[in-house]
């Protein structure tokens, strides 16, 4: 893979409205669109603030249980890359009222038959006073 497969114009634009269709779902707490956002495969992960979700089917399990996100999150830092035209990461930190907590959340795309998938996701939480920047 060469430089010029990285962020390709329209793969990227695709990687980004997948993204902001999750969020969106995520706000409004819609469960059977977040689950279709991400891969139905057993090695499908999703690494938690409290904890994780191994499998479509405990991601499903987790959802269930889950309390709606805040819809006054809001992101922040939002970094989008694609790879070639089937794999992409976003990063981002968000916040939210009633905590101090800074939000961080990764998630790993590939393109299948089927559209964009998350294969992966991690979501953390740092107290953002302690939280040392290196650029």
């Amino acid at each position: 893979m060469g430089f010029e497969q990285i962020d390709l114009p329209e793969v990227l634009a695709e990687v980004r409205a997948v993204f902001e269709a999750y969020e969106a779902a995520l706000l409004r707490h819609d469960l059977p669109a977040l689950d279709a956002f991400f891969w139905h495969g057993a090695e499908v992960v999703r690494y938690g603030v409290a904890e994780h979700s191994l499998g479509i089917e405990g991601l499903r399990r987790y959802r269930a249980e889950a309390p709606p996100v805040d819809p006054r999150r809001r992101l922040q830092g939002t970094v989008i890359k694609t790879f070639g035209r089937d794999a992409a990461s976003a990063c981002t930190e968000f916040t939210a009222p009633g905590t101090p907590m800074l939000g961080r959340q990764t998630q790993s795309w590939v393109r299948f038959a089927q559209g964009w998938k998350i294969v992966a996701a991690h979501v953390s939480m740092v107290d953002p006073a302690g939280l040392k920047l290196y650029y």
